[in-house]
């Protein structure tokens, strides 16, 4: 079988051979570069190690991989020739490489890799920074847990859970509240704003003292009621990690490994960021895992949330609810359940920072997984990627 095609007969660009770790990166020191990290300080080969290797800058834990994965297919489709115009430019694969800074694109449709591509010195073994993409990962499992029983319903209040939340901003808010970002509690996300809210989080992340960040948020103000306004909150995803590790009663790692990257069958092992040694996983940001495995993932959600032997993982119903948008406060909202829905076909996707993603196009029957090292967090994306995503899929799809 012919394997899928690559960009690899040409050279790339920004491509940055992988670095030791410095000093700055483990210990005490790395207060410094994890704050660096996320103000879009570090020179490239800096973020690119950093980003390869974000385990050396908190405890992480492991989250186990299967024995026997998922196995794709392979299938020659020919992308060569594919182009995109966007404000009368018009860009072709190896553009939309160097120009988003991409360290990893994969397609995969009907279950095949019909297009495969690393740069920046990684390879399909390369495991690499989620950011916002596991919030994904972390509202899937909350979806999982209902359907094991261990939540009741997305109607239960969050305290049910995560009693320390109780007389808070929190109290009377539901578990899909939090799902949806739409508790009614006050956050300032402003990644780069010393001050903000979400800089606090990480403030206490860096602290390493272990339930501080579910403090932080039992400490927070409510402004409007549940369910009535849309606010996003790096905050509420911390709360899907401490429901999931409430309702389980296991850590949150040890429930993804059992409910899907085992289950369904991932092909390496993750690891995922802790609030302090031995403590809760982060909700909202610091997996690290394969390209290959974050397909997987998007898989699964095109597998309608089935294991690879048939068996139901997520509720019936959940895939579509998680992907779709809401109305929140009579109004509607373009979120899902820790998902952005992307175009007007029914196609969502995971998204984080620096230019990560897992498109998802339902319709189609495609995955794009897409792993980057943008310089800034937010604001240099310099090809559109949803629309650069839409247009990849027609062309493989005609």
């Amino acid at each position: 079988m012919a394997a899928p095609p690559t960009l690899s007969t040409l050279t790339i660009g920004l491509v940055i051979a992988a670095l030791p770790l410095s000093v700055a990166m483990a210990g005490a020191d790395s207060t410094v570069s994890v704050r660096d990290l996320y103000d879009g300080k570090l020179m490239p080969d800096e973020q690119v190690t950093a980003y390869r290797n974000i385990d050396a800058l908190f405890p992480s834990r492991t989250v186990r991989a299967s024995s026997t994965p998922h196995a794709f297919g392979e299938r020659e489709v020919d992308v060569e020739g594919f182009t995109f115009t966007d404000d009368d430019t018009t860009y072709d694969l190896y553009d939309f490489m160097s120009l988003n800074r991409v360290s990893g694109l994969i397609v995969v449709h009907d279950n095949d890799i019909v297009f495969e591509q690393y740069a920046l010195g990684n390879d399909r073994d390369t495991r690499w920074m989620s950011m916002s993409v596991v919030k994904s990962i972390a509202s899937t499992l909350i979806g999982a847990a209902i359907q094991d029983g261990h939540i009741g319903s997305l109607d239960d209040n969050v305290v049910e859970y995560v009693p320390e939340l109780a007389g808070s901003g929190y109290d009377g808010a539901t578990v899909e509240h939090i799902l949806l970002m739409a508790s009614g509690v006050a956050w300032d996300e402003t990644y780069d704003d010393p001050d903000s809210d979400r800089r606090e989080m990480l403030e206490r992340q860096i602290a390493q003292e272990s339930g501080a960040i579910v403090q932080q948020l039992a400490e927070l103000e409510r402004v409007a009621a549940p369910g009535e306004v849309w606010n996003y909150s790096t905050g509420e995803t911390q709360l899907l990690a401490a429901i999931i590790e409430g309702a389980v009663g296991t850590s949150v790692s040890d429930y993804l490994s059992d409910t899907l990257w085992a289950s369904y069958g991932m092909e390496h092992d993750a690891a995922w960021w802790l609030d302090g040694e031995d403590g809760q996983e982060i909700g909202g940001s610091g997996l690290l895992a394969t390209l290959r495995d974050y397909a997987r993932f998007g898989q699964f959600f095109l597998d309608e949330g089935q294991a690879t032997d048939g068996e139901r993982i997520l509720p019936e119903g959940w895939v579509e609810a998680a992907g779709r948008g809401h109305d929140i406060g009579g109004e509607p909202i373009a979120y899902g359940y820790s998902w952005w829905p992307v175009g007007d076909e029914g196609a969502f996707a995971a998204v984080g920072i620096f230019g990560q993603w897992v498109f998802i196009h339902p319709d189609k029957n495609i995955v794009i997984a897409m792993t980057g090292a943008q310089p800034k967090s937010l604001g240099f994306e310099i090809v559109p990627v949803s629309r650069f995503f839409h247009a990849l899929a027609d062309a493989i799809t005609e």
